[in-house]
């Protein structure tokens, strides 16, 4: 099983960006698929997860709103779509999938993890 998480970059706050989770190994669909990032000097945070079906998501309380993550069971591929950027969101996003089918935020629920993609938003 492998992860790769891309599309991060330097953003204006107030801008948007979307991450792409490109996933190899088998039966993408059987499992959630979470987003966590780190920020300097932070520990890592739970951001967004969905279930395997892609019909279930949960977010952290500071991406309510602003975050939306998805899915692409096909072309097994996970998404994060981040609009209305402030500089704390300034991190390195990681892409994890879980151990099971439902969404959690809970870090030790995940097993394999991606390279993450380095998000800077400026003030």
């Amino acid at each position: 099983v492998q992860l790769q998480a891309s599309g991060g970059g330097l953003v204006q706050a107030g801008g948007s960006l979307k991450l792409s989770c490109t996933f190899s190994g088998r039966s993408f669909g059987s499992y959630a698929i979470g987003w966590f990032r780190q920020g300097p000097g932070k520990e890592r945070e739970f951001v967004a997860s969905i279930n395997g079906a892609g019909t279930n998501t949960i977010y952290a309380e500071s991406a309510q709103g602003r975050f939306a993550i998805s899915r692409d069971n096909a072309n097994p591929t996970a998404y994060l779509q981040m609009n209305a950027l402030k500089p704390e969101d300034t991190a390195v996003y990681s892409c994890a999938r879980a151990g099971g089918y439902y969404q959690t935020h809970q870090e030790s629920s995940y097993y394999y993890w991606g390279q993450g993609t380095l998000v800077t938003v400026s003030s």
